[in-house]
């Protein structure tokens, strides 16, 4: 064939224009025809190869000639023929002129694509795999490099190499000889890395990832070392898209987290009904685009975050202010995480559309099943892609390999994943975890790198918010202190990193009680951002977020309200009126109205929230459920009680159904449907059901929780109200007992209880005791006054 360039005397070889490791992709001309074609063809195989992996390769080849020759649709590459010439197997097929996604993301120098672009090709693919699926074929490798956009704007998905029918369960098991788990692990779906079974919907998790990519600019799981990304798939919650780009369409969004569902039960249910989705989701792209702002360098975890801020300070209970859960819900860990199968040991992450470099690039693959998976008809030089291994099952979760092992710059890379798979731990919540994880990588990197390194004070970084978020506040203020004296060394006092550090020592401080130092640091770093950002950069805007709440746990409510508006006037310009910063922001705003006793004003700011996140997240999101809870409060405030009852009936079936019965956000709905039943005057049904949550709470959370002592508060209110006084003392005395044992006897929730505990004394007629205790409660609360 090298010789007369010319197969079957008929297709007429003229350039290569792709490489994979078993074969090639050639520009062509039909010659009996007289039209250019692609001819794809395998490598000539010598007599040394081994006769069973030849039969396999061939039997492969014609397989995926015979699928592709069977699909006629014009988002389909057509194929005009196959067979062998010569002992050379090749497919002929149209010649495709354009470029695949993975090229027009690097034409766009890494910048996603227009919007209208997005939901265009969106549309095409879903209608083409529509098309394959009805016909039985599951593509297993969509990505990037697999979609063309022609000339004429006309997409066409390509390369069905390990496409398989889906009735033809066995066949690639019969073909491999124990099944091979394949496709490239930045767009794999999470039942094909758990060798589980694969349908149609495994195709539409890939689509998921391809787009999420082509509007955002980076994967949904964007690291260089496999493994993370593999954990990525299986157990993280993909970052909403438009925290990386606010102009996207909110229900564009929706789909395209809908279809990064890990199970492929919750995903849309076909490829058709997926497509009418983005046609109705077209009347929110608007004609002309908004220029693409690039996500900040920070993570979800800068120094605002939804899912920790505004609130859980000491001094306010939690249950008392639900407005202190305003944020995105992290999931927690199942139980029985399913664990990564054997093959996952050795996988490369292949190459992502935008052309990062693999961790260590794999050889040309010598495995006929992975020979098939190349970039065949668009490719202009040989591309690193991902290899495909023989897994086992029960397979054990793979070890990262042996630092030691590898070279130093392998050695970094490495590090670079674990650090990536530390912060996919904490999205789960499994901060426990996450710590150690970013404590054996400091370790690594301090010794290699240095101790003011920015990668090791990365990691350091890390150390410090696991520790806040396990509870040890003091051990991260000491930790991101260290964080930002090295910054300021290496970096410079007025770098986003060192602000960011600074930032997060404000933010514990506020978790200490030390809301005046909190102010302090919070009033210095934003004159820093100000000054070197500019007043409306969204990290500007998130600093003046969190002054914002410091001043309202100052007790400065007027400038706290006046600063918190203007900043969700300032996001509602920069990021849209429905981004979730915005919303964050305004939900603060409807909470100091409420401290402000303006109840009218919150509740209407409130209901705008929930709205909104209903429209952008879903009725049943966290978010949504938090706003709405917040009406509720505003709802009972203004004396409407009938109204709140019920909303906290329909609060409590949503929790219920999304986080189960035994859900903290559960009880506290709960607790809100027993403290409107009391407002209404039904004090038995209001006793039983406190007495329930008390007892559910005791046993989640434990017997001194702040929730568990709201609970035991709101029983001894009932039994007041019923006239068991006495009954009602040992409750009122309990809580008092345990809050002065767990905050202090000076705390503001104890000595409240205290105040509980004398009215109650008053009422059996007990004046004395009454009496001092009050003058008790009153010296404290005078000498915290001024400060005695």
């Amino acid at each position: 064939m090298a010789d007369t360039r010319l197969i079957q005397s008929r297709y007429r070889l003229l350039e290569v224009i792709g490489r994979g490791g078993m074969g090639e992709v050639w520009r062509a001309t039909d010659e009996s025809l007289g039209r250019r074609v692609a001819v794809k063809c395998l490598k000539p195989l010598g007599p040394q190869q081994d006769p069973n992996f030849v039969r396999v390769l061939r039997e492969r080849f014609r397989r995926e000639a015979r699928v592709a020759a069977a699909l006629q649709h014009r988002g389909v590459t057509v194929v005009h023929d196959f067979g062998e010439s010569d002992g050379t197997l090749y497919l002929v097929m149209e010649l495709l002129e354009g470029r695949n996604l993975s090229q027009l993301l690097e034409d766009n120098k890494h910048h996603p694509l227009p919007v209208h672009d997005v939901v265009d090709i969106a549309e095409q693919v879903a209608d083409a795999l529509a098309y394959t699926h009805r016909q039985g074929i599951v593509h297993r490798d969509l990505k990037p490099a697999n979609i063309m956009r022609l000339s004429d704007g006309t997409v066409k998905i390509c390369d069905f190499g390990i496409a398989r029918l889906g009735a033809d369960i066995g066949f690639t098991s019969r073909l491999t000889g124990g099944g091979i788990a394949m496709g490239t692990p930045h767009y794999m779906s999470p039942e094909q890395i758990s060798g589980g079974q694969i349908d149609h919907r495994s195709d539409l998790y890939s689509l998921g990832c391809v787009l999420y990519e082509i509007a955002t600019g980076v994967p949904p799981f964007d690291q260089d070392d496999a493994w993370a990304v593999l954990v990525g798939h299986r157990d993280t919650p993909p970052e909403p898209l438009r925290k990386h780009r606010a102009e996207l369409p909110p229900l564009f969004e929706r789909i395209v987290l809908d279809l990064l569902a890990k199970t492929p039960e919750a995903r849309p249910t076909d490829a058709g009904d997926l497509r009418r989705r983005i046609v109705g989701s077209r009347r929110t792209v608007l004609p002309t685009e908004a220029p693409h702002r690039p996500a900040t360098v920070l993570r979800d975890d800068r120094p605002y975050r939804p899912d920790l801020a505004p609130g859980r300070l000491p001094g306010l209970n939690p249950s008392l202010h639900p407005s202190l859960h305003a944020g995105p819900h992290t999931a927690a860990p199942a139980p029985d995480t399913p664990r990564l199968p054997a093959w996952t040991r050795s996988m490369k992450t292949g190459r992502k559309a935008l052309g990062a470099t693999a961790l260590r690039t794999a050889p040309a693959a010598e495995d006929p099943a992975a020979s098939l998976t190349g970039e065949w008809t668009t490719a202009t030089a040989a591309v690193p892609r991902s290899a495909a291994y023989p897994f086992t099952a029960p397979p054990a979760l793979p070890a990262p390999p042996a630092p030691e092992r590898l070279t130093p710059p392998e050695l970094l890379a490495v590090l670079a994943g674990r650090h990536s798979a530390g912060l996919s731990l904490g999205r789960l919540g499994r901060w426990a975890e996450a710590g150690e994880v970013h404590r054996a990588v400091a370790a690594e990197r301090e010794h290699v790198l240095g101790p003011d390194h920015p990668d090791t004070l990365a990691s350091r970084y890390e150390i410090g918010f696991t520790l806040s978020r396990t509870g040890r506040a003091a051990d991260a203020l000491h930790e991101f202190g260290r964080v930002a004296e090295g910054r300021a060394r290496v970096l410079g006092a007025d770098h986003p990193d060192t602000l960011t550090a600074r930032q997060e020592m404000a933010y514990v401080l506020g978790r200490l009680g030390r809301h005046f130092e909190a102010h302090q640091v919070y009033a210095a770093v934003l004159t820093a951002r100000e000054r070197t950002m500019g007043a409306d950069h969204p990290d500007t805007l998130r600093c003046r977020h969190n002054l914002a709440f410091t001043l309202g746990r100052l007790g400065r409510l007027e400038e706290s309200y006046r600063m918190a508006y203007d900043v969700a006037t300032a996001r509602a310009a920069l990021l849209g009126p429905e981004h979730p910063d915005t919303l964050v922001t305004l939900y603060e705003v409807a909470y100091t109205l409420g401290r402000l006793g303006r109840w009218t004003d919150a509740l209407r700011t409130y209901r705008e929230v929930a709205a909104a996140r209903a429209r952008a997240l879903g009725p049943d999101h966290p978010d949504t459920l938090a706003a709405r809870y917040e009406v509720g409060i505003g709802l009972g405030r203004l004396g409407r009680g009938h109204e709140a009852l019920e909303l906290y009936r329909e609060l409590t079936a949503a929790r219920i159904r999304v986080h189960g019965p035994d859900h903290p956000e559960t009880l506290r709905a709960r607790h809100g449907l027993g403290v409107n039943l009391g407002r209404l005057g039904r004090w038995e049904e209001a006793l039983a059901e406190a007495r329930d949550v008390a007892a559910i709470r005791d046993r989640v959370l434990g017997p001194d929780h702040p929730d568990t002592l709201v609970s035991g508060r709101e029983v001894a209110v009932c039994l007041g109200w019923l006239g068991r006084w006495s009954e009602a003392l040992t409750g009122y005395r309990h809580v008092a007992g345990a809050r002065e044992r767990v905050l202090g006897p000076d705390h503001p929730d104890t000595l409240a209880s205290r105040n509980d505990e004398a009215q109650c004394l008053e009422q059996l007629g007990r004046h004395t005791e009454a009496v001092e205790l009050y003058r008790r409660v009153a010296a404290v609360r005078q000498r915290r006054a001024t400060g005695g």
